[in-house]
């Protein structure tokens, strides 16, 4: 799921900015949500700096100390990655905002049309991001990959368990493996475990803790434990996603 944050001194622009884009995510079937809205921009830099977040609409003129460039250079300190659309009745600003690699700049008043044709840009342009997305459910589900705990086939399903949720998709094993960098290690049949996320493994029972939850673990299958450890101890990523492991 995408997070995004607004910050805007006018609450009423707020209020019409999050309801034009819920009704987007509606209508486009994306998965997505507003986290926080908001008219101060201390709050808006205090959530940056201690929650993840993926799209930040800015107002240039905050009638503050503290302006829209402010907080994109503050931002883009803290992330690179983050997607920065600006909005403002400004127009003059317009050269000095993609100085911070900003994805989009709308002039006000805000159009429900012209909006919408910026976030189906930016949905394209975060599917094709293989190094940093996992596309679910026709490119309408989007995780972050840097989140993912383990993937675990369950039946039919496939369960990404992510530090935030849990989601499903019937998508097929072996292609989520095709679409994973070599962070990512099959460790058993039924598991695919994050290298960055492991913070204990018990050999002797074959069990891999993540998190430093003691209740969330995944396991290590006898056919996959030797490579396994040698792609953990070594650092040997170059076959981590094995095919001739005959998933399916």
């Amino acid at each position: 799921m995408l997070d995004f944050v607004l910050c805007d001194d006018n609450h009423n622009v707020l209020i019409k900015l999050e309801k034009m884009l819920e009704s987007i995510f509606i209508k486009n079937n994306y998965d997505a949500q507003v986290v926080l809205s908001t008219p101060n921009p201390d709050e808006l830099i205090n959530y940056i700096r201690n929650n993840s977040v993926n799209v930040v609409f800015l107002d240039i003129d905050l009638k503050s100390k503290i302006s829209g460039l402010d907080l994109a250079n503050i931002i883009r300190k803290k992330d690179k990655n983050i997607y920065i659309i600006f909005t403002t009745a400004h127009l003059e600003y317009g050269l000095i905002a993609y100085k911070y690699k900003t994805f989009d700049y709308l002039p006000k008043p805000l159009t429900l049309e012209r909006l919408e044709d910026t976030l189906v840009r930016l949905f394209e342009d975060i599917s094709g991001m293989q190094s940093n997305f996992i596309r679910l459910d026709n490119n309408k589900t989007i995780i972050k990959q840097d989140g993912i705990q383990y993937i675990k086939k369950d039946g039919m399903k496939v369960v990404f368990h992510t530090d935030t949720r849990d989601y499903e998709t019937y998508s097929s094993f072996k292609k989520i493996l095709t679409q994973l960098p070599n962070r990512f290690i099959q460790c058993h049949k039924s598991y695919i475990v994050n290298l960055d996320k492991i913070t204990d493994i018990n050999v002797i029972n074959s069990t891999i803790f993540l998190d430093h939850n003691t209740n969330n673990k995944c396991y290590i299958g006898p056919k996959y434990k030797n490579h396994f450890l040698e792609v953990f101890n070594n650092g040997n990523f170059s076959n981590n996603l094995d095919g001739n492991y005959n998933s399916k």
